[in-house]
């Protein structure tokens, strides 16, 4: 009865303001706040949080030719929750209220519907019927203090900032591809953090990926999408805009992922995130028993063991498998049997997945999906389909249809929530992948990614190196470019495979690295990929340190970096009370050292319980890992 009398009077407030051309949503709990008014024939909108206003009087608009009037509101109350097919949570809560405005654009009806949530706000439009003579884009500006400060994915490129929003106006780009892009993140001046960007793309044909201008005109950083189709009725992505006052908060915020569109996918039963060995960064390793790695039936071999004796889940066989490529012919290499391969990996339990690279040659995707199905792989690694919104669609549909997981790399579109659309749908390289481009990464640029990069959705970035002196030294064909450049330490490598999160978790080196050091690799084989119940991020600072824990049943998962070097107290306030755990700890030793010393470990255990506190030490560019579970 309490809930039904306060969505009656909550309704009564807004139609009185409407009268005053003023309307106002706050979320559940009261905090974040929406207030929109009609000035002069244009929607504005201002965001506040417990009171501080973080946007002020931006336009939000389909039409920005027209004048806009408010025909009618209507206010809903939502709270409920879904199982992801797989993700950081087994179950998650989507409780909101949403205000959905009827919309008049001299002739031209639309509505728009605005949800509030605890941690975020989000907008879309759908337009009932355009005329040909207008042309709709979606427009929303930002309206940011000055002094707030702003990071930007940069592709495989380290993240663009710190830049303040008052030399938004000023930033200049290297190069012509370089630009602002999401998910913006905002560390404003008022002590919250921010994350602009945009979710459930996947469902509004059309529309382009977004990216971010500043309009010095208007003084206001500003997202533009127009619409390219025919359609007169269509709906727009939802332009999300996530508010946390923790910085690592971002990474875990569910609100992307409750307003994308359901699950299209009717059985899933054949989606099984997990790990995956990967051959691509072996090739020309020799082993201690005289065996170089390369493109053949007896290395593939060598991984299918390994990964089938390791309860890994897959194996994927990068580029060089075929020589040619005709629409609806691929030609395989000589150099192996791939028949004889698959053969091998079904009798041993291990999933092959397999790479497509779409600048060799145009099998055509309609053709492509089913054949990789006849050839009786899991997943396609797609590569270089580039920024293509409608391509990249069709491609995840089909890819569903042939019961294929589907893994984007080369500067993939970032469809924001598409884990819970098209679960198939498994990772993507939105990120700087390790060694990619034969360079690597350092700590910082590692960190960067991680809290930047990855507030879109899982990350295909490919760490979990083990033997980094043979890697540093030139050993591998396709090893960093300049040598020594690659600077981590062997639980950095570990912990990184945590803290990113994905739904395919891809380790590069060879299976004989990892089986030098199985204690070690323990911590890896152990973890649950993609099948979590709960995850948090403990610490996180910008270009310092990450710390992330992930709960899977009674076990828990934690892993830290640290760019400088430090120690980190992480209370494990996350357990159950009155109950005792082993906690197994994987460290960076006192002799490690990122640059000279980095396979240094030590691995030890302990019992603890609810409460107490762990002093992560880690040296600079290190990391540190703990396994948990009940005695």
């Amino acid at each position: 009865m309490k809930k039904i009398l306060f969505a009656i009077i909550f309704t009564l407030t807004l139609f009185s303001c409407a009268k005053s051309k003023e309307l106002e949503i706050k979320s559940p709990d009261g905090l974040v706040k929406v207030v929109l008014e009609n000035h002069q024939g244009s929607l504005k909108y201002h965001l506040y949080d417990d009171e501080k206003e973080l946007v002020s009087d931006s336009e939000i608009s389909i039409l920005q030719s027209l004048k806009v009037r408010v025909l009618a509101t209507k206010i809903e109350q939502v709270n409920k929750k879904w199982n992801p097919v797989w993700g950081q949570f087994s179950e998650i809560e989507d409780t909101y209220n949403e205000l959905e405005l009827s919309l008049d654009y001299e002739g031209t009806l639309a509505k728009l519907y605005i949800r509030t949530y605890n941690k975020g706000v989000a907008f879309r439009f759908h337009v009932l019927e355009v005329s040909k003579k207008v042309k709709p884009s979606f427009l929303m500006e930002y309206g940011l203090t000055d002094s707030s400060i702003l990071y930007s994915p940069a592709g495989e490129k380290p993240p663009i900032g710190p830049v303040a929003i008052k030399d938004l106006a000023t930033l200049t780009f290297n190069s012509k591809k370089d630009k602002l892009s999401m998910p913006l993140l905002i560390e404003h001046d008022q002590q919250k953090f921010l994350s602009l960007l945009e979710s459930d793309l996947v469902s509004a044909p059309g529309f382009d990926l977004i990216d971010f201008k500043f309009d010095k005109q208007r003084n206001k950083l500003i997202s533009k999408n127009d619409f390219n189709s025919d359609e007169k009725n269509f709906i727009t992505p939802w332009r999300v805009i996530l508010l946390e006052d923790q910085i690592g908060d971002l990474l875990t915020n569910t609100v992307a992922l409750n307003v994308a569109e359901p699950n299209k996918i009717k059985n899933t039963s054949w989606i099984k995130p997990g790990k995956t060995l990967w051959d691509w960064r072996v090739h020309g390793y020799t082993t201690d028993d005289g065996f170089t790695y390369g493109i053949n039936n007896e290395s593939y071999y060598r991984f299918i063991d390994f990964a089938a004796e390791n309860d890994i889940e897959y194996f994927m066989i990068d580029d060089a498998w075929y020589t040619d490529v005709r629409p609806g012919y691929i030609q395989m290499s000589e150099k192996l049997d791939l028949d004889k391969v698959t053969t091998y990996a079904k009798e041993k339990g291990v999933s092959l997945l397999l790479y497509y690279d779409r600048r060799q040659g145009d099998y055509g995707d309609e053709a492509l999906f089913p054949y990789y199905k006849s050839l009786e792989m899991k997943g396609i690694k797609y590569g270089f389909m580039g920024e293509k919104v409608s391509f990249t669609r069709d491609a995840i549909r089909m890819s569903a249809e042939s019961n294929l997981l589907i893994d984007f790399h080369d500067s993939p579109v970032p469809f924001t929530g598409v884990s819970r659309t098209y679960p198939n749908a498994i990772t993507r390289e939105f990120c700087h992948a390790q060694q990619d481009s034969r360079k690597a990464f350092t700590p910082k640029t590692f960190i960067r990614m991680a809290l930047i990069n990855a507030i879109q959705g899982p990350l295909d970035m490919n760490n979990g190196i083990f033997d980094i002196s043979s890697v540093n030294a030139g050993e591998r064909q396709k090893g960093p470019r300049k040598l020594n450049s690659l600077q981590t330490t062997v639980t950095a490598e570990v912990a990184r495979t945590l803290i990113v999160f994905s739904g395919l978790v891809c380790i590069p080196d060879a299976p004989e690295s990892y089986a030098a050091k199985q204690d070690l690799f323990e911590f890896i084989k152990k973890m649950p990929v993609g099948k979590w119940d709960e995850s948090k991020v403990l610490h996180a600072k910008m270009d310092a340190y990450v710390s992330t824990a992930r709960r899977h049943g009674e076990e828990w998962f934690v892993g830290s970096v640290h760019n400088d070097g430090g120690t980190l107290d992480i209370s494990l306030d996350f357990l159950k009370e009155h109950q005792k755990y082993t906690i197994t700890y994987y460290e960076d030793a006192e002799n490690a050292d990122s640059k000279t010393n980095p396979e240094a470990y030590q691995i030890r255990t302990a019992v603890v319980k609810k409460g107490d506190v762990v002093k992560a030490t880690m040296v600079a560019g290190g990391g540190h890992c703990m396994w948990i579970k009940p005695e």
